[in-house]
């Protein structure tokens, strides 16, 4: 279970999300970008032990982990056109 507040923003053009909706939008990604994403930014782990731990090189890990960030920021772009917040 994450160690974290029940309730945190994330900034996003001076508006805010709430972490319930962040965690939703990362449990969406696909699973190989869901994985390192997750290894990364939430477990705090290195790209060189993602790589050792999912058998995948360096730059798989980087760039699984820019894919995810490009897929929830245009995500969040988008639900932000669409609704208030």
């Amino acid at each position: 279970q994450l160690n974290a507040p029940n309730y945190v923003f994330v900034d996003v053009d001076e508006k805010n999300i709430s972490l319930d909706f962040l965690l939703s939008l990362i449990k969406q990604l696909p699973p190989k970008y869901q994985v390192v994403f997750n290894l990364y930014v939430l477990d705090k782990y290195s790209h060189q032990e993602i790589s050792e731990l999912l058998k995948i090189s360096i730059g798989t890990s980087k760039s699984n982990l820019a894919r995810a960030r490009q897929i929830l920021k245009k995500t969040i772009e988008n639900y932000k056109t669409t609704r208030s917040f």
